[in-house]
């Protein structure tokens, strides 16, 4: 039911349900929040799923470096004697598909290792601690196709901190219900009454998981 993958948004709790100057007051209540730094143990599963994805990532980095290399041979040195097209012609007609390569490769090392990159340095950011409530909320006209709803954090006030669309087939009704929270703005809800989500577990490597889109 919680947010999940690289499809997780936090919506804070400025989302159309809420009142307008809710980003105000909640800008208020972080700073007010009790708040605690990630575990080394916590930190430690995050970087083991980017250290995953850069072995994934090493293939394409290499074929980049590869096809930047043949590129840049093509444009600044001549090529042998015999060969059947000049230095310029190599220059003009085969740099560039060798260049185009070489960006397509890169493209793909980026987008592999930025998700899990982002996600660590997010790790040095605080951990939240509310004595609050748990909200679910079905569906709306703004919901994407992936998603069953929302799940929100609200204090002790009943005002809402955060909200993530939950990803899964059957809506969720909507429901409130007093709970202790552990939460992340960038990842989502860690602990809720002590029992983990998922969100970071305990022997699995966890990569770019919880990822908002920008």
């Amino acid at each position: 039911m919680l947010a999940s993958n690289d499809n997780a948004k936090p919506r804070r709790a400025a989302a159309s349900a809420e009142p307008t100057g809710m980003a105000r007051r909640i800008s208020e209540c972080e700073r007010n929040l009790v708040r605690r730094p990630w575990t080394k143990a916590e930190r430690r599963v995050v970087l083991n799923g980017l250290l995953g994805r850069m072995l994934i990532a090493i293939e394409p980095i290499i074929c980049f470096i590869v096809f930047g290399a043949l590129t840049a041979g093509l444009i600044f040195f001549p090529l042998p004697a015999g060969a059947k097209l000049t230095h310029w012609e190599s220059a003009i007609v085969l740099s560039p598909i060798f260049g185009l390569a070489a960006s397509a490769f890169f493209a793909y090392a980026v987008a592999v290792l930025v998700p899990p990159i982002r996600a660590l340095t997010h790790t040095f950011s605080p951990i939240y601690i509310v004595d609050g409530y748990i909200r679910y909320r079905r569906p709306d006209r703004h919901t994407e196709a992936d998603s069953n709803g929302y799940i929100a954090v609200l204090n002790e006030e009943r005002r809402a901190i955060a909200e993530w669309p939950s990803i899964g087939h059957a809506p969720i009704p909507d429901a409130l219900r007093p709970a202790m929270i552990e939460f992340s703005f960038y990842g989502g809800i860690h602990r809720i009454d002590g029992r983990s989500t998922g969100l970071v577990p305990a022997t699995l490597p966890m990569v770019g998981s919880n990822v908002p889109r920008t």
